[in-house]
């Protein structure tokens, strides 16, 4: 069966299973350099650049206060390392629906030497579930929740961008001083979906500012910063030293999206339960890549 599965993928494959939720596989490259993580065909992560999308998605949002951090996804570990990193942390909830996952990066060699072995740091509380259902029955506040599903091509992932979602987190799980940052796509492959994502946060009543780096392996892609109020100021404070790719410079210029690809330029509505509107948003703008 991997030799079946090796037709879809350019490097070879060094693990690959189904699991109840999700195909999960990994390639290396024949150099060993490159690791890269997919989930149903769908590239997650390259080691070569995946410092600039995780330094990109978590230290603005760590530039306030963030002794205590829900993230949402990501059960990598890679987030979680860059959350860390931040030494007056005093606990991460990581919330991730596929145990197998977690079971992968907590024991594989090559991802723990990634993720810095940051599942076994004392800090982290792992708590298998689905983050819809988890926020909805929960109580918890945090000073920072890092949202880091994968992109929302399906039903399935729709809820999880949804105007719902991000008012439960506004309303029940953030502190009065606190940031949320969602992952949210390609602004040049798909401009629809992450505008739309920008405007579902904006309607769940939270100032926003979106933002975006060039990740090679990915693209040009995308975040959105918000807060309660006011919008969030994007910036780096007490940002750890040793970041590879982030800082004031490239923070500046990441606020700056082109005429083409701008919120004026794309027409879209917040996504919620009922109307889905994401999915369509996120399959036209691959479709069309």
């Amino acid at each position: 069966e991997v030799r079946a599965r090796q037709v879809l993928y350019d490097d070879p494959i060094a693990h690959t299973e189904q699991t109840r939720h999700q195909e999960i596989t990994l390639t290396r490259s024949r150099d060993g350099r490159d690791l890269r993580l997919f989930l149903n065909g769908d590239l997650q992560f390259s080691s070569l650049d995946e410092h600039r999308y995780h330094e990109s998605l978590v230290h603005p949002a760590m530039s306030g206060p963030h002794e205590r951090v829900l993230v949402l996804g990501g059960g990598d570990g890679l987030a979680l390392r860059e959350v860390l990193r931040y030494p007056d942390v005093r606990e991460v909830v990581e919330v991730e629906l596929d145990p197998r996952m977690i079971e992968l990066a907590s024991s594989r060699p090559d991802l723990r030497a990634l993720n810095a072995d940051a599942m076994e740091d004392p800090r982290v509380r792992v708590v298998v579930a689905d983050a819809f259902k988890w926020l909805r029955e929960g109580s918890e506040r945090f000073d920072v929740v890092i949202v880091d599903f994968p992109d929302p091509d399906s039903e399935d992932l729709a809820k999880l961008y949804s105007t719902e979602l991000y008012s439960m987190v506004a309303r029940r799980h953030l502190t009065p001083d606190g940031r949320m940052v969602v992952q949210s796509g390609s602004p040049y492959f798909a401009p629809e979906a992450f505008w739309g994502i920008e405007a579902t946060v904006r309607a769940a009543g939270l100032g926003v500012v979106p933002y975006h780096v060039d990740v090679p392996s990915f693209g040009d892609w995308g975040f959105v910063l918000a807060q309660a109020g006011a919008r969030p100021e994007l910036r780096l404070d007490s940002a750890p030293a040793g970041l590879r790719f982030l800082d004031d410079r490239v923070l500046e210029a990441a606020r700056a999206f082109p005429r083409d690809r701008s919120r004026a330029a794309y027409d879209v509505e917040p996504s919620t339960l009922d109307r889905p509107a994401i999915v369509e948003y996120s399959r036209r703008g691959w479709r069309d890549e």
